[in-house]
Parts: C-alpha cells; sequence; structure tokens
C-alpha cells in the first residue's frame, strides 16, 4: 500500500487561524527587514504609521512576500530610503549614502538620549553642540527622538487606542496562543 501526500493552500495560515512563516522557495524579493533594521526603526512604529498590527507587518516583511507596489511605496515613505533600496539583492550592502544615513539617525538617537539623562553643566553643553553639529550634516536628523529608556513611551491618542482594542481575558489562559 502507498501514501500519497496532500499538500493544501491554506494561504499562509493553520488550522488555528495563525499566520506560518513562508517558505522561501526562490530568491527573496525585497529586503525590507533589513533596511528597516538598519534605520533603526520599530517593528511597532511602522505597524502605528501603517494602522495594521505587528504580525501584519512581521509578515509583510519577509524576504519572500509578494507585494503590491504601493506596499512597496508606503514601506519606502516609512523608511525614507529610494526604492531601488527596498528591491536589490538581499546580499548587497545598502547605498553608501542609505548606509551613512542609518549611521547618522542611530549617532542622533544616541545623543538625543544622552542629552535627556545628562547631569553636569559640561556634558549638557557638549551633547547640546554635538547635536548641532549632526544637524549640520543632515537637516532631517532635528525632528528625530532620542532611544527609549524604558519601554515605549505612549501619546494620548496611543493610550485610547489601548482601551478600543482590550485584550480578552482568557488570552493568558488559552495555551493555543
Amino acid at each position: 500500500m502507498s501514501t500519497v501526500e496532500y499538500r493544501i493552500d491554506t494561504g499562509g495560515v493553520d488550522v488555528s487561524g495563525r499566520s506560518l512563516p513562508m517558505q522561501c522557495n526562490s530568491r527573496p524579493l525585497h529586503r525590507i527587514s533589513k533596511v528597516r533594521q538598519q534605520q533603526g526603526v520599530s517593528l511597532r512604529s511602522v505597524a502605528r504609521k501603517f494602522g495594521q498590527s505587528v504580525r501584519e507587518i512581521r509578515l509583510q516583511e519577509e524576504a519572500c512576500r509578494d507585494m503590491k507596489i504601493s506596499d512597496l511605496l508606503q514601506w519606502q515613505q516609512v523608511l525614507e530610503v529610494p526604492l531601488v533600496e527596498l528591491l536589490e539583492d538581499p546580499d548587497a550592502p545598502l547605498s553608501n549614502p542609505v548606509s551613512k544615513r542609518a549611521n547618522l539617525l542611530r549617532v542622533m538617537k544616541t545623543a538625543k538620549a544622552i542629552e535627556e539623562s545628562a547631569q553636569g553643566v559640561i556634558v549638557k553643553r557638549q551633547v547640546a553642540m554635538l547635536i548641532h553639529q549632526l544637524i549640520e550634516l543632515m537637516p532631517e536628523l532635528a525632528e528625530v527622538a532620542p532611544w527609549h529608556s524604558v519601554g515605549q513611551r505612549r501619546t494620548q491618542a496611543d493610550v485610547g487606542r489601548i482601551a478600543e482594542h482590550p485584550v480578552p481575558e482568557n488570552f493568558f489562559n488559552d495555551p493555543a496562543g
């Protein structure tokens, strides 16, 4: 007696409704995840900007996921990089300007975090000078927020959204997830 293997396409969802990780049978189509991480942008902030859940965003940034051009353009706007940077071969490094921008962004976030916690007058003055110099190099850095020291800061709008979508009471008791 022989066995026959059946494959049913469930659209990337298991029987419980959870998303399954994509299997990459061909070469990757984009490198959104790599660019997002190098730009220092969190999944949570992208989800907030897109109005989607973190889980949906994580699925979108899977390298083998075939995306609509409109979705790629959204990612391009959020990550503030040329569209070609999202589509190039994932093994190729980011172009020099995008790499430098990502590095400057991380340095500015660090400088702003130091500025928040600086105690001495001399340190505060030096950090202010560093921030000014970084803004001279790249004016758009003036809008950069510091690294979060503890957790994620929430605005009043975020708190309101949390109240709109409460966690079900049985969420932590359900062994399926």
